[in-house]
């Protein structure tokens, strides 16, 4: 896979390259210092994956949807000090399909990149978690789950939660997915286990906050509450 890596800070910089030099299959294009020589390298090399802090100088959380616009299957692997609920939220707006903090290990850094290549979402724990803080109500999350140990959803997993999100049973969504219904409820419990939610309200406001779904009559209309 081709990564390209985008910040302006040095020590990043070096760092980012000695782990990522280190594996196996994963190539480093180039590195930019700010968003016009990221626009240069993009135009230049074909990459699958964009390892960037948006919030170090010469950056801004703008430049992702223009990327986005004329590299549309490019992974946005984000890679930031920490950030408030709402700047998170607006950088999975803006097109930003995995979030790591600068002080994850070398071995989440890898799986992120790696996961994010293959289309995959990759969240580091503390991530999720300051997301999932500002959506749902603290009662319907078990926050002593959350550790800084990688999240990672499968496709099959956020096909899921669509279909959750959207109101659909068990047993429709495994008709659905020409799979049993035991199938379903499995991974129903697999994405509460990764998300750290109790019940499916957490599931949906997930589902909303990442854009996976859009807010709509059912979601949020009483009798269905």
């Amino acid at each position: 896979m081709r990564v390209v890596i985008a910040d302006n800070n040095d020590i990043v910089l070096v760092g980012l390259q000695s782990i990522l030099h280190a594996e196996k299959g994963i190539d480093i294009v180039g590195e930019a210092r700010n968003n016009e020589q990221l626009l240069i390298l993009l135009k230049q090399f074909e990459s699958d994956v964009l390892l960037i802090d948006y919030t170090a100088h010469g950056f801004d959380i703008d430049i992702i949807p223009k990327i986005l616009t004329k590299y549309p299957n490019m992974g946005i692997l984000a890679i930031t000090p920490e950030q408030s609920a709402n700047t998170l939220i607006h950088a999975l707006r803006s097109g930003v399909k995995s979030y790591i903090k600068k002080d994850c290990d070398v071995a989440e850094i890898v799986d992120a990149v790696r996961e994010t290549a293959k289309g995959a979402k990759f969240f580091c724990g503390q991530i999720l978690e300051t997301i999932q803080k500002a959506a749902i109500d603290v009662n319907d999350m078990d926050l002593e789950s959350f550790t800084c140990s990688p999240v990672i959803l499968t496709e099959r997993e956020n096909e899921i939660i669509v279909w959750i999100a959207e109101g659909y049973t068990n047993a429709q969504i495994a008709e659905k997915l020409f799979i049993s219904n035991h199938t379903v409820n499995t991974h129903r419990k697999n994405i509460m286990t990764k998300l750290g939610v109790k019940n499916t309200a957490g599931i949906v406001m997930y589902a909303v906050k990442t854009e996976l779904v859009k807010p709509n009559k059912f979601l949020f209309s009483s009798e269905n509450a």
